[in-house]
């Protein structure tokens, strides 16, 4: 890439970048896969030429997914329900019940370990598109050393929201502002055994949501305002990232 007169991001080293008078070509690497995007189609055409020149590399065409994900995940969402034999459950109005908590002394028989992991690691893989459910799915993801009755009835009731929303996606439209803004919260002492508090925050890019995350936070916070000042804190570090990536 260097070679080829790219320059390297300053805060990415897998993204580069190439000028050609006012046009810009813009180049993302993750390990064998590659986005790119330019103002100007020839550009493009040309980077697909040489890459394919130097290596056995396939044109997939627009962008519709990338390592996998999709930004609408409908047909990975049905193939979940159909896995874990749940196309019948009972739909839900949300993932989770908003009184519901659950702990590790949770009472109830306990369940089979391998099936709970794999309904949480499939879930997880479908948070990438759907921050409604991120919440819900961490959550339950504390419990997978020893799952019970009462984590699993909270799992499949996530499964029981996503029937009736297979079809909910995230929409980028072009802005037209592109002002970079952060959105953050805190659930004060929401952990029930260790008091520690759960950190939310996401970012959007003009009208479009970019970025997201829900994290039980790593030390005890002592008021509500700690909780709030240590989940601000988060969310502005992704901001700052953001911020020197774009200037990049």
């Amino acid at each position: 890439m260097l070679k080829n007169n790219f320059k390297r991001g300053q805060v990415d080293t897998t993204l580069f970048k190439k000028t050609l008078e006012k046009d810009i070509l813009i180049v993302q690497i993750y390990v064998d896969d590659i986005i790119f995007g330019s103002t100007n189609a020839s550009l493009c055409k040309e980077f697909s030429n040489l890459m394919q020149e130097e290596f056995e590399m396939s044109m997939m065409g627009e962008l519709k997914f990338f390592v996998g994900i999709q930004i609408n995940q409908c047909k990975y969402t049905k193939e979940l329900l159909k896995k874990f034999k749940l196309e019948d459950c009972k739909q839900m109005n949300t993932p989770m019940h908003p009184t519901c908590t659950l702990s590790k002394e949770n009472q109830g028989s306990k369940v089979d370990q391998k099936l709970y992991r794999g309904m949480i690691g499939s879930l997880l893989y479908l948070t990438t598109s759907r921050p409604d459910i991120l919440f819900s799915v961490c959550l339950c993801a504390r419990f997978q050393s020893d799952p019970r009755e009462t984590h699993l009835t909270a799992v499949k009731r996530i499964f029981g929201y996503l029937k009736g929303t297979t079809n909910l996606g995230l929409l980028y439209k072009k802005p037209s502002d592109y002002k970079l803004v952060g959105l953050c919260d805190a659930d004060y002492a929401g952990d029930r055994i260790e008091r520690k508090s759960t950190s939310g925050n996401c970012q959007f890019l003009g009208d479009n949501l970019i970025s997201w995350a829900s994290k039980r936070q790593a030390t005890i916070a002592l008021s509500t305002v700690e909780a709030e000042y240590i989940s601000a804190a988060s969310c502005c570090t992704q901001l700052l990232w953001m911020k020197h990536q774009l200037e990049d």
